[in-house]
């Protein structure tokens, strides 16, 4: 199941390469990627931020967000800066699910801002 979710997270990650390339990002630039966590349990999100920080990760604040179906989650992102190079980013896309689901919260996967 783990393993199958992760693939899922590598198959986004090439898609999502794919399309900012084929909109015309510049390729040779580092892209700001932001790796997005949830939990509904703030404690447990809060402490894997707390983490990721002293990892020497760039994380923002956890906030408090509101679903789609109105439930509400807390979240936090947390910021690199990297080659539009699908291997970086898988790799790095790993060791966010993978501390995620050290620290039993959820990785909701990355996203990027097209670069001119």
């Amino acid at each position: 199941m783990i393993e199958q979710e992760l693939l899922e997270w590598f198959t986004h990650t090439d898609e999502l390469i794919d399309a900012l390339i084929e909109d015309g990002t510049n390729e040779e630039v580092h892209h700001t990627i932001e790796h997005h966590f949830s939990s509904v349990d703030f404690d447990m999100l809060e402490k894997a931020a707390i983490a990721a920080f002293k990892m020497g990760y760039d994380v923002e604040e956890p906030e408090e967000a509101e679903l789609e179906d109105g439930s509400k989650v807390f979240a936090f992102d947390i910021i690199t800066e990297q080659p539009l190079e699908p291997e970086i980013i898988k790799d790095e896309t790993k060791l966010m699910f993978d501390m995620a689901k050290q620290h039993g919260v959820e990785y909701d996967g990355w996203g990027t801002y097209f670069e001119e």
